[in-house]
């Protein structure tokens, strides 16, 4: 799905922004999507890495059901190399370095989780919706997109919580699934996204823009790491980008605490989220939440 074949055995995928061309044998940059023999493949495809029943808040989405239970899956694999990343550990594996490359090799390593098994998952534990999370839903799209539908036929709703890198094509085929999903605006300069995440910002710029157009619910997040994204500017900004959007999309704050390799950081200090609540406010953000804090009264 949402790939095409050049010469030699090569193809190109088209379901991120980074539209990886791979050899024969050769894996993308997200490292579970193989081309095999010129098909390019999904090497996790039902192969959840964890799943959980979480508040539908801890996506986080405060206007979407809120006070409902969401289902919330994952496989490995992503398609950022952000080195603050507090899910590193399932995120940050690949099918190039994963030691169980089959899931018969260790099946306490992976579940076996096929589409219609989620859903019932889900309608059993009275959840009102399914959330692809965790890691990044777009790499492991086509299991994402097999159980968004099942999901739909049964009443779901369907949930991404994604780093926005997605393709126009993969937005739009998932979008009549698609109910509402958390962007992370991680940066609003670049330079961040292209040293701490491998990326580029304006894919993330559109995806946030494309998903309002086509009627997705959304909610935005930014992680404010200290001496990165922190200053005046840079969180004018990123207010002033969402609220061009929509001035009802709700804003979340969110304090960074030291993990993976950012371990010599130190924690945000609340009064830089209470400096970012005010400048979302004056933008005339409407909703502007704290997140990852006890207190910030």
């Amino acid at each position: 799905m949402l790939y095409k074949k050049l010469e030699e055995d090569m193809v190109q995928c088209y379901l991120c922004a980074h539209n990886c061309k791979i050899a024969s044998g050769g894996f993308g940059f997200c490292g579970v999507r193989q081309n095999i023999q010129g098909t390019l493949n999904s090497l996790v495809y039902a192969e959840a890495i964890v799943y959980n029943v979480d508040p539908i808040e801890k996506k986080p989405l405060y206007h979407f059901l809120p006070g409902s239970a969401s289902f919330s899956i994952a496989t490995i694999g992503c398609n950022f190399r952000c080195g603050f990343c507090q899910n590193w550990q399932i995120s940050q594996v690949s099918k190039r370095s994963h030691p169980f490359r089959d899931k018969r090799d260790n099946p306490e390593e992976v579940y076996e989780l096929m589409p219609e098994k989620a859903v019932e998952e889900a309608k059993r534990n009275r959840c009102e919706s399914i959330s692809y999370t965790y890691t990044e839903p777009t790499i492991f799209f086509e299991y994402a997109y097999d159980t968004a539908k099942k999901a739909k036929e049964a009443g779901l709703k369907n949930i991404f919580v994604t780093n926005g890198y997605m393709s126009k094509e993969a937005l739009e085929t998932i979008s009549p699934y698609l109910d509402a999903a958390n962007i992370d605006l991680k940066s609003f300069r670049e330079e961040f996204y292209a040293k701490n995440c491998k990326a580029h910002l304006q894919p993330v710029l559109n995806s946030i823009k494309l998903a309002k157009k086509l009627g997705i619910w959304i909610e935005v997040t930014t992680l404010i790491i200290p001496g990165q994204n922190d200053s005046t500017s840079e969180l004018s900004d990123i207010a002033h980008f969402i609220a061009g959007v929509g001035k009802d999309i709700p804003w979340h704050i969110s304090r960074f605490h030291p993990d993976y390799q950012f371990l010599e950081e130190k924690p945000t200090p609340i009064e830089t989220l209470k400096k970012a609540e005010g400048l979302g406010r004056k933008a005339g953000l409407r909703y502007v939440y704290l997140g990852n804090v006890r207190d910030a009264s």
